[in-house]
């Protein structure tokens, strides 16, 4: 009688292997996406960070350059582009955009990208930004 108590346990051990090793599968399965998950996602955060704050920077020096050799022309033409430009400055600064918890960032960019453009078309400059992703340099 012990021989078939020891033959079903042996018979459930290796019916229940596939449960089991699929139980561990996942288990360690969960742990390596996770970490490489939270690696990825570090990796494309700081990318995709490093892309906005290339082109916010941009607008900002854009701006800030274009204030300066406008300030000695005191003509009406130019001081809406230099409300314009001191408009632009200001929604920049305004913009928590170094959050990233902050859940306007895109509406906000969205924004700053509207003004942006607004000024090239009253600076009769064209408006187009890029960053290269092939080489560390930004092309205009």
């Amino acid at each position: 009688m012990a021989a078939v108590t020891v033959g079903h346990d042996m018979f459930e051990e290796i019916v229940m292997a596939e449960e089991r090793f699929h139980g561990e599968g996942y288990q360690e399965g969960y742990a390596e996406g996770s970490y490489v998950g939270v690696f990825e996602g570090r990796r494309y955060g700081s990318l995709h960070g490093a892309k906005i704050g290339s082109e916010i920077g941009y607008y900002l020096g854009f701006a800030r350059t274009w204030q300066c050799l406008l300030q000695k022309c005191t003509d009406e033409k130019n001081s809406k582009k230099i409300r314009a430009l001191d408009s632009l400055i200001r929604m920049i600064q305004k913009s928590p955009y170094e959050d990233p918890t902050y859940d306007k960032l895109q509406e906000d960019l969205e924004k700053i990208r509207g003004k942006f453009k607004q000024v090239c078309t009253m600076l009769n400059v064209q408006s187009d930004f890029r960053i290269s992703t092939e080489s560390s340099s930004l092309t205009f």
